[in-house]
């Protein structure tokens, strides 16, 4: 059985090269943090379109990637959902992507969509828009390093309390 839901934090997500072969079937993408959606979208792999939003984002044609690049490197604290539209979560939907996305919209009002979305939640003020100038250099394989490293101390840390 294929993998319904991938809950992965941004750096994470960025160590990821190949769409491992369980999250093919997962056409249905958030990006947010702890308290708010900051966009949802669908295609059919959610995987290469959440790719197609950071690398699009240093040229300005995702705003999503383009807010993802000027809040770093707090972004990299954000969460990637990968969903599946076949899922039980949308039966009501018919299990259809298009009419899963808009259910999405609906329940979470994220930041960044405005179609289908009648009131888009306001972006928190701790994080700059995504017209603000890139606080780092815009090379993506300085920031996968980045998050290669906090990675790492992450594990380390999470190595290091679990042998207390």
């Amino acid at each position: 059985m294929n993998t319904q839901k991938v809950v992965i934090s941004l750096k994470r997500f960025l160590l990821v090269e190949q769409c491992p072969a369980d999250w093919k079937g997962l056409d249905l993408y958030l990006f947010r943090d702890e308290a708010v959606v900051f966009y949802v979208g669908q295609s059919h792999l959610a995987f290469a379109r959440v790719w197609e939003h950071l690398l699009s984002g240093f040229k300005g044609h995702s705003i999503m990637g383009r807010f993802v690049w000027c809040n770093w490197p707090t972004s990299m604290k954000f969460t990637i959902e990968l969903l599946s539209s076949r899922s039980g979560q949308f039966d009501a939907t018919g299990n259809d992507a298009n009419a899963a996305e808009r259910l999405l919209i609906q329940q979470w009002s994220p930041c960044f969509n405005v179609s289908q979305n009648s009131r888009p939640t306001s972006l928190p003020q701790t994080y700059l828009p995504p017209n603000a100038p890139f606080r780092r250099r815009r090379s993506l394989n300085m920031l996968i390093h980045e998050a290669e490293r906090a990675v790492k101390a992450e594990d380390t840390q999470l190595w290091m309390q679990s042998m207390k």
